[in-house]
Formats: C-alpha cells, structure tokens, sequence
C-alpha cells in the first residue's frame, strides 16, 4: 500500500473538482447512499483537532471538498489544538452557537447530552453495515447505553515506540511483553546511554495513555464500578512503586514534557523508547532529512505490555463527533457525518495517516493499511481492548472533570520524581478526585 502524498491529494481534488457541479435539488440522487436531506441552502462549520500526521488532514479535506462538490453544500472545517478543543466545544454548548459538529476528545459528549442532537439512527446504520461498533467505542457514543449523541470518529492509540537495534545492543531480542521484562530493558537502555523518554507533563494525549495504563495494569484504578474514589488502595502503591523505578531510567526533562515533545525527542535520538501513535514512524518515513529518513527502519512498534493483572489495560484517545442542536442544518451535518464514516472515504483516509486513527468499526479491522507494512499492526486492534478512562465507573463529568485535571498523571509524576512517596501521591490524588465524585 502506498503511501498517500500531496500529489495524491491533487490528483484526487482535481477529479472531484471535474465532477458536474449538481445543485441540492439533485442531492438525492448524487450522494450514494443518501439517507438525510438536507436543508436548502446549508452550510457547516466543522471543528477537530489539528493533525499529527500530514495524510490524516489532505485526505480529510479531500473528502469533505467531494463531500461539497456532490452536494452544493459549503463546508469549512478549522483545525485547533487536542488541548484547545474541548474549552471551545464546552463554549458553544453553553452560549448555544459555533461550529455544527464539533470532533472532540475523551467522553465530551457525556458533559452537555442535553446540547447534543440524537444520532442514534445513524449510529444503528453504521453498526449495522459495518460489523458493529466496539465496546468501547458505545461507551464513548451512548448515554446512558441507549441514546447515541456522538459518532467516534476512531481513536489515536497509543503502542510502544522503540529503536530495535537500540533495544537488541541492550540484549533483547524481542519486545517485552510484560511490565516486569519491561523494567529490565529500559534499565538495559539507560546503561547503554540510549534512554527512555515518557511524557510526565500535562500531555493530554500521550501522558494520559501510559499513565492510565501503568495504574491499571497493577490493579489499581480511580474509582470503582460505583463510582467510589478508591484510588489510594495497595494496588495503587505497587504501581507508584514500580513507576519510580522506571522514572530512574528515564532522559532527563520529561515532567515537563507535552504531547509533541517525546516526538521530537525520538527523532532527535535523545530517546530509543516511549509511547505513540504512528506519528513518529510517519515523520520518519516522510522526512526529506536523510538521517531522520534513515531511522524509519529501524523504528518498531509493540502493544503495550501486561502488569500483574494478567490482561491488556490500555487507553486510546477516542474523538466523539458530536452535531449540536443549535445548527441550523442538522439533516446536512448527519450527512456529512455518514459520508465521512463510509468505507469509500474511511479507508482511503485511514490509509492516508498510515493507521494513526484506529478504527470504533469492526468492519474496518480488514483495512489493508492494517497489514501491508507489519509495523502499522499493533494499532489496529486498540478499540477493541481499550478501557475507558473513567474505569472502572461511569463516563460523565466526574471522569472528564478527573481527566483535564490530570489527576492520574500528577500523581505519576509525583511518586515517580520522588517530589512525594507513594502514599502521599495516592491521598492526595484521592483528595482530587473527591472534589469531582462526591457521594
């Protein structure tokens, strides 16, 4: 499978463009499977998350620019940061105007389900032509397990990134697949003088990932299937313990770290090892520096490894599209929607990003991009073992509220630099997550 390039994306906006430009009157019978008219005259304002992965964006315009020129509908489509995103989503639902349908992060639509328009109609469709929806992507989409108010869009998942020369100079000659091996080679790392780097910063994305992660993987968990704070338990210790441990191998600098840092900091070869989408393959790949180019080859992903729980305990970052009920246009915005979730826009842009979305379609799992390079593969199923980051309770504004405050991952940050011992970061996480889960 070949990589989706500008050209590519030319080529492909010339031809819609050479398309006969149809009017609304002609809707029906030019979009291919059509199932919401629109309303005359309408336009949309669509806001998502700025790309990390040039492919993702050409080929997202591209097609929303057929989308366009098969419906005589304009679309503008403005791009923020993963950090920007929700702030804004949270404006709009409360002064009741922006942007028709927002992309955000997280469990968004459970803050304002009452703002939200009920797709549940064409989530059934979607589910039901395309294998069904993950687990995980319902509790993202549903409220109250019944009522759609956002469409995923996918999720950017989260696998080990690593240099494989760099991990078998260290003596390993494959990846760990659990947390004690784990420890063993990024200590093995640290001794060679090629480190391990993972976000400790407010890093919405990969920060939140592996932190999650770590916790459960040992057991421990914010709050339980009752929504009790019980984050301050043995098995939160053991994590916090083993965190310290692993922080010692760590390149200095990574408190501070945000999402694009451990980036940089791969392809700058100060790291050998952190946590990622496949943006830094893609950057590799696509670089027009020889020595960055180099490196893709050497560049290996593996899921995430197991903790003494015995099972995978990872988490994605799902974007929920969700359509507010202040549009104007909201037949043209479910539209949209569809035409953007169909087998003939989806695979081409997942392809485009070299699988940096996974897919909340089951269908979709048969993507060639999935196997026609092995090393897209551990992304591919992260939706389909994902927990949802208000495990072990409900999704609502208690687990979102805990999330932005970034509650799981100070407490990392402070047990693993030592600024607390463990217990101390376990209460005063606990603390927190009182303030927002009170009984």
């Amino acid at each position: 499978m070949k990589n989706y390039t500008r050209r590519d994306f030319l080529q492909t906006t010339a031809a819609v463009a050479a398309a006969s430009a149809l009017g609304q009157q002609a809707f029906a019978a030019a979009l291919p499977g059509q199932r919401y008219v629109p309303e005359k005259d309408a336009k949309l304002r669509v806001l998502r998350w700025k790309r990390f992965v040039q492919g993702d964006e050409d080929v997202w315009l591209a097609n929303t620019k057929k989308f366009t020129q098969l419906t005589g509908i304009e679309v503008r489509v403005d791009s923020e940061g993963w950090e920007d995103v929700r702030p804004k989503a949270a404006v709009a639902a409360n002064v009741g105007s922006g942007p028709d349908i927002i992309c955000g992060t997280f469990e968004d639509s459970h803050l304002y389900p009452e703002k939200l328009v009920d797709l549940t109609d064409l989530a059934n469709y979607l589910g039901n032509k395309y294998g069904g929806w993950y687990d995980s992507a319902k509790s993202y989409g549903m409220i109250d397990k019944k009522k759609w108010n956002a469409i995923p869009m996918g999720a950017a998942g989260s696998c080990m990134v690593y240099r494989e020369s760099h991990m078998k100079a260290a003596g390993f000659d494959t990846f760990p697949k659990d947390t004690a091996g784990f420890l063993k080679l990024c200590q093995a790392l640290k001794a060679k003088g090629t480190p391990a780097g993972f976000a400790l910063g407010n890093a919405t994305g990969d920060a939140n990932q592996w932190c999650h992660w770590l916790l459960w993987a040992f057991g421990g968990k914010l709050v339980d299937t009752k929504n009790r704070v019980v984050i301050d338990s043995p098995e939160t210790i053991k994590c916090l313990e083993y965190a310290k441990e692993l922080y010692a191998t760590f390149v200095p600098g990574t408190l501070s770290w945000l999402d694009p840092n451990n980036n940089k900091a791969f392809l700058d070869g100060q790291i050998s090892l952190t946590n990622n989408g496949i943006s830094i393959y893609y950057a590799a790949k696509t670089s027009k520096d020889p020595t960055i180019a180099a490196m893709a080859a050497d560049i290996n992903h593996a899921n995430m490894p197991i903790g003494p729980v015995g099972h995978p305990t990872e988490l994605s970052l799902v974007f929920p599209m969700m359509l507010f009920k202040y549009s104007k246009y909201p037949n043209a915005a479910k539209e949209y929607l569809r035409f953007m979730m169909e087998k003939e826009q989806y695979e081409p842009w997942q392809q485009a990003a070299i699988g940096y979305i996974t897919q909340p379609l089951k269908g979709y799992e048969s993507n060639p991009i999935w196997t026609s390079d092995p090393k897209h593969t551990p992304y591919r199923d992260l939706m389909k073992v994902m927990q949802s980051n208000g495990y072990a309770g409900d999704l609502g504004y208690a687990s979102a509220s805990s999330m932005a405050d970034f509650i799981v991952v100070n407490m990392i940050a402070e047990a693993a630099s030592g600024s607390k011992t463990p217990k101390e970061a376990a209460e005063r996480a606990a603390k927190r997550a009182e303030r927002y889960y009170k009984t």
